[in-house]
């Protein structure tokens, strides 16, 4: 255990892109479970992890608008192509969802095959590199999901699912960049599964179970020096559980 390693300058810019993270991930995690489309997220975020393995390619430095544009560009094209799919064949929506997830892994993988350290890159995409992220990193992702979450706001009740998967596609963009695709799916996925019961009063528990997650995780990583963001997972299925239980033994 290591007890020096509880720094503020290091935890604080990680817990405050959590915080962040929770805050729009949260309301759109319910909507996302409401809709029965629970591998979008995980579709969007890997399609947006392959436009920032383009950019990798072709060797621009990361936080360039080049780089920005083509994992932007990438997800709002998977999130147009899914809203096609969905008017189409709604029928199987889940199954074309699922399909184009591993379509854009394994281009990933083919992408990074001939690079020697493609397999590192592949790893801080998957799982992310939430400890090192700064607060100038964060001001204008904190600006990007405020716009998010007043949008998402205005246009709850829009007849067209369009406006959600783009608004999905846009935010996803952004959160892998700074957690990884496995933290976007579990704080999309986890506290939404353990409010589905809880009517109006869930969001507030579901933000309380994102926040768990997150301060838990970065102290275990942090004194046991472990890879965050997996153990960030893993603290946020404790938390949703928890919670779920609390929930349970409450009549809720």
């Amino acid at each position: 255990m290591n007890l020096e390693a509880l720094d503020l300058t290091l935890l604080g810019p990680a817990f405050l892109a959590g915080v962040l993270v929770v805050a729009t991930h949260v309301p759109l995690g319910r909507r996302v479970l409401a809709r029965g489309i629970i591998f979008l997220d995980l579709a969007l975020a890997q399609i947006a992890a392959l436009g920032l393995i383009v950019a990798h390619r072709l060797e621009w430095a990361p936080g360039e608008w080049q780089v920005q544009t083509v994992a932007l560009g990438s997800a709002l094209g998977g999130a147009l192509l899914l809203h096609y799919t969905e008017r189409r064949w709604a029928e199987i929506q889940e199954a074309l969802i699922g399909t184009l997830f591993v379509l854009a892994s394994s281009v990933g993988i083919l992408l990074l095959a001939g690079n020697p350290h493609g397999g590192e890159h592949l790893r801080e995409l998957l799982s992310g590199q939430i400890l090192w992220v700064g607060y100038p990193q964060l001001m204008p992702v904190a600006l990007l999901y405020g716009a998010v979450l007043a949008l998402g706001f205005a246009l709850r009740r829009h007849p067209s699912s369009l406006p959600f998967y783009l608004l999905f596609a846009v935010t996803i963009t952004a959160s892998v960049q700074l957690v990884g695709v496995y933290l976007v799916f579990a704080t999309l996925i986890l506290p939404a599964l353990a409010i589905r019961h809880l009517g109006g009063r869930g969001l507030i528990w579901g933000y309380l179970v994102g926040l768990g997650g997150y301060g838990l995780g970065l102290l275990l990583a942090a004194l046991f020096d472990l890879p965050a963001g997996a153990v960030i997972v893993c603290t946020l299925a404790l938390s949703a559980l928890l919670c779920a239980q609390f929930g349970a033994a409450r009549g809720g």
